[in-house]
């Protein structure tokens, strides 16, 4: 890719003066804002795919110097894409080795492809294009494929998958959310590893676009936004939360009445104003439109990932890989998810037993017809007794118990029973069914899929097992670089979505319809109970 200067954006004159070069250079705010001192390379614009790229004076947009502005020695970043925070910690890094001793400063990355774009292109292009009278001043003494080690002050700079070895001064890990889901052991390492090798004295930033509800960066994010809410004092260890969205970016624009916008779509940027205190302009609708449309095919859910709005929206979907994640934001869509007062009706439980010491449990009510869960729980490490007083403590009427196929599998043991048998002597006198085994786990998500259009479930009483249906998600094949058709287990879902999926093979095969029970009502419908 051929390269060129670009010239319409002017540079700073350099010092003319031996007095001056040395006391620019001792000035951090000089060295990163003046755009003397280095350079980076940017894309072209145009669509032709071989369009040069430019090499450019390295000068902080406005993200970049908010960000600069609120540092601090643990920082948390949840942002819309492009907006260039990765070059900004890297010649941070690179600057930050160059003008102090001995430190140590890393970048994590995904993958092995990003560790070497990330140290060629930004940490090594910065280096190899400073003035060439600065340049001599820092001479290597080890120049690898992802470390410089400068020999004048023995401080490096280092881009790997993973940093553990010894103290790290400046630690950046870049699209952690996306470590978190595609690579879960990579994530735990980088928890129990590299982040406690930050000093509390250092400086450490995780920044990432959102990859569903679950995992490390999810939990992190959560905890540092609440702390931003609340206004609470941070301590060195807490993290500061940013949150940088796409309608803060100047460039983020398409000429007004260039592209149809819906009612429906100025009703969502409205709520957003009204939400962020902030302005959504004409330009500014038109460009997000443009965008969901061309670059994701009007998928809301994949512009909410890249492009948040809110930080609240950022994770109001799930991974490429997760089996609902068109059907969850349609659901919210609708207000399916919401408030569902429990009636004076009979309470149904759908149930799944999981192979290893999981359990979990829906509650569920029909409404003439209407499918309506107001209630969700798991556990883990108990057996079934525990069970049979969580719902014996919550009052309920039940009606049906639906079980899984397995269920009804005699196990081992002590008494030899299957859990079933067990269930009915602790629970005596009330109604099990067991749910036949569908040959393919697909027949299963596609009925569920099916039945979720109409249902509607409490947003507080099953916020649990809302996430549990968020984040079931394919398995994630490092070998083939591609999510596979079966279930990922690692991150606690799969209990949730399988019990779920019970109500809709009950629904299916109609083992589970509203002309099975007969219930009195009064002459008048009861209220409205959507609120």
């Amino acid at each position: 890719m051929a390269l060129r200067v670009s010239s319409d954006i002017p540079l700073q004159t350099m010092p003319t003066t031996a007095e001056e070069l040395e006391r620019c250079l001792a000035d951090p705010e000089w060295r990163l804002f003046s755009g003397c001192l280095y350079k980076i390379m940017v894309k072209g614009d145009d669509d032709d795919e071989e369009a040069e790229a430019m090499v450019m004076p390295f000068q902080p947009n406005r993200a970049q110097r908010r960000f600069i502005k609120r540092l601090w020695h643990r920082n948390l970043i949840l942002k819309a894409r492009q907006l260039g925070f990765t070059t900004l910690i890297a010649i941070l890094w690179l600057d930050h080795a160059l003008f102090n001793a001995n430190q140590r400063c890393g970048i994590i990355a995904q993958d092995r492809e990003a560790v070497e774009a990330i140290f060629r292109d930004k940490v090594r292009f910065a280096y190899d294009n400073l003035p060439d009278e600065i340049r001599e001043r820092f001479p290597l003494a080890r120049d690898s494929a992802r470390e410089l080690l400068f020999a004048h002050n023995n401080s490096s700079v280092r881009v790997a998958t993973s940093l553990r070895s010894g103290t790290i001064h400046r630690l950046h890990v870049s699209e952690y959310g996306k470590i978190c889901a595609k690579y879960p052991d990579k994530a735990a390492e980088v928890q129990t590893g590299s982040i406690p090798a930050v000093p509390t004295n250092g400086v450490l930033v995780i920044e990432s676009t959102a990859e569903g509800r679950e995992g490390e960066f999810f939990e992190m994010v959560q905890q540092a936004e609440a702390k931003y809410q609340s206004k609470q004092e941070l301590t060195p260890k807490d993290y500061r939360f940013h949150f940088y969205p796409w309608w803060e970016e100047p460039k983020y624009r398409l000429p007004a009445g260039s592209v149809p916008i819906s009612i429906d779509e100025h009703e969502y940027f409205d709520r957003i104003e009204g939400v962020m205190e902030c302005t959504i302009g004409p330009e500014q609708r038109a460009w997000y439109i443009a965008t969901r449309n061309a670059d994701f095919t009007g998928k809301e859910e994949r512009m909410w990932q890249e492009y948040p709005s809110t930080p609240a929206e950022a994770f109001q979907i799930s991974t490429e890989g997760n089996y609902y994640a068109k059907d969850m934001p349609a659901m919210r869509k609708r207000g399916g998810i919401t408030r569902v007062p429990v009636l004076d009706l009979p309470v149904n439980t759908f149930w799944d037993i999981g192979n290893s010491d999981g359990c979990a449990i829906w509650f569920h009510q029909d409404l003439r017809g209407e499918d309506r869960f107001i209630d969700y729980y798991e556990a883990h490490g108990e057996d079934l007794r525990h069970y049979v007083a969580q719902l014996q403590a919550r009052g309920y009427v039940f009606g049906t118990h639906f079980l899984p196929h397995d269920a009804n599998h005699k196990r081992l043991g002590d008494y030899n029973r299957s859990t079933m048998e067990m269930l009915q002597i602790l629970m005596p006198g009330q109604r099990f069914i067991i749910v036949p085994l569908v040959t393919e786990l697909m027949t299963g998500i596609h009925a569920t899929r099916k039945h979720m259009k109409g249902c509607y479930i409490d947003e507080a009483n099953c916020k649990l097992g809302i996430q549990r249906l968020e984040g079931y998600r394919k398995k994630f094949s490092r070998a083939d670089q591609r999510f596979i058709d079966q279930p990922d287990k690692s991150n606690g879902c799969t209990e949730g979505a399988d019990s779920f999926r019970q109500y809709a093979q009950a629904k299916e095969t109609g083992l589970l319809s509203s002309s099975a029970y007969s219930y009195d009502y009064d002459e008048a419908p009861p209220p409205d109970w959507r609120v």
